[in-house]
């Protein structure tokens, strides 16, 4: 993907602004439109470089200025291990054992680094692929495959992790998200909440609503977008004239354009944007310029919309390899953690493949249950017509 070299010369971090606008002979104001010349290197927060090593920033260093060996060999774990759990996903449905998988290969850093920048009373809302983000919220990765295998509608109790179910309708969450910053911000804590949604999402309905919303009430809520470049097989520029980051200024609060696959430029960022929300500053906008390395879902066929050298330039900024060039550079990680965490990954393998197929299926009358308060006529008739067709297979079988 490409954006514009004016977009990329803008501020890192972009409040609210007025937009450039020339006088027509009425007087009327327009806004002109300016043909540049494309750049595939936008400006953005970053603090690692590919080839990882450690480059200052006067804004964010601080955000990741105590950070010990032991934490980043933790973020490295973090994404290794959320790679593998979601590899053995891809291969669990590619062998008929889940119906349906979206895979976060390449969003590691975004993830990683965003989850563990979240405290504990924080609330997440993520949308279906957010499997690093869950990890680092501590959910069972076992509980997230039970709705993809369809014998549950989610698998865990997002009270108790502060982390909500996935969230399949595309946009939605950003409002209960939003509804539930304001909330925070009524009952006097000073918690915050994080939205996370794609750079598809951007373009629905419901995230406009939940940025103004957001900015007239000035809740605490951080809208995580992780702009991987294409949403399904349509690329960013199809959606967007100006960088996602920017569209903040117009609903009047800030936006940050950060490396998406660094994952310290995510964890300093998000801590920034959050610790603005908990103070009372209100919402910021992260896009987290990253990239899909593998298909939408299980169902996609991404050779058919994009090219193979655009993923292998993306390939060799791969977050966890830039990770581990900065450890061991830095002689922070030895050969004995390498290979520790590989026999860590195996085992996290084969848990997920024995967890998921040892899965006990749903009864067959739980969809009736719930769908109402007190019950409902109509939910009564239909629960005693499936029990008639269900019945119906037991009489051809015992005929």
């Amino acid at each position: 993907m490409t954006v514009d070299s004016s977009a990329a010369s803008q501020p890192r971090r972009s409040a609210a602004g007025k937009a450039g606008t020339t006088g027509s002979k009425t007087g009327t104001k327009r806004t002109t439109r300016t043909t540049t010349k494309k750049s595939t290197e936008p400006e953005l927060v970053q603090l690692l470089t590919p080839e990882g090593k450690r480059v200052k920033n006067a804004e964010y260093d601080a955000y990741v200025a105590g950070i010990t060996p032991e934490e980043l060999r933790g973020l490295y774990r973090d994404m290794v291990l959320s790679r593998r759990f979601d590899a053995e996903a891809t291969a669990l449905q590619r062998q008929g054992e889940l119906g349906l998988w979206a895979s976060l290969l390449g969003q590691e850093a975004a993830q990683i680094g965003s989850g563990r920048a979240t405290r504990e009373d924080d609330y997440v809302f993520p949308t279906y692929r957010e499997h690093g983000v869950a990890w680092c919220r501590g959910v069972d990765p076992t509980n997230l495959l039970g709705m993809f295998r369809g014998v549950n509608h989610g698998g865990w109790d997002p009270n108790s992790n502060n982390f909500h179910l996935y969230t399949i309708v595309i946009g939605s969450q950003t409002l209960h998200a939003t509804g539930y910053a304001m909330g925070v911000a009524k009952d006097g804590a000073d918690s915050a909440v994080i939205a996370y949604f794609g750079d598809g999402a951007s373009s629905q309905g419901d995230v406009a609503e939940s940025f103004t919303f957001a900015a007239v009430y000035n809740a605490p809520v951080v809208f995580f977008c992780q702009n991987n470049q294409w949403a399904i097989s349509e690329p960013t520029e199809r959606q967007t004239r100006v960088p996602l980051y920017q569209r903040a200024q117009g609903f009047g609060f800030p936006g940050v354009r950060v490396d998406g696959n660094d994952v310290l430029a995510c964890l300093a960022v998000t801590k920034w944007a959050l610790e603005r929300a908990r103070s009372g500053e209100g919402p910021t906008l992260v896009e987290a310029f990253t990239y899909r390395m593998g298909a939408h879902t299980t169902s996609d066929d991404p050779t058919k919309y994009r090219a193979d050298e655009e993923r292998e330039a993306w390939e060799a900024k791969d977050p966890i390899l830039r990770l581990r060039r900065y450890l061991e550079a830095s002689n922070h990680a030895d050969e004995g953690f390498f290979a520790e965490l590989e026999a860590e990954s195996e085992a996290l393998g084969k848990r997920v493949r024995e967890s998921v197929r040892a899965m006990p299926d749903p009864d067959d009358f739980a969809m009736f249950e719930h769908v109402y308060a007190d019950g409902h006529a109509l939910v009564d008739e239909e629960r005693a017509q499936f029990a008639a067709y269900q019945a119906s297979f037991a009489d051809v079988e015992g005929a």
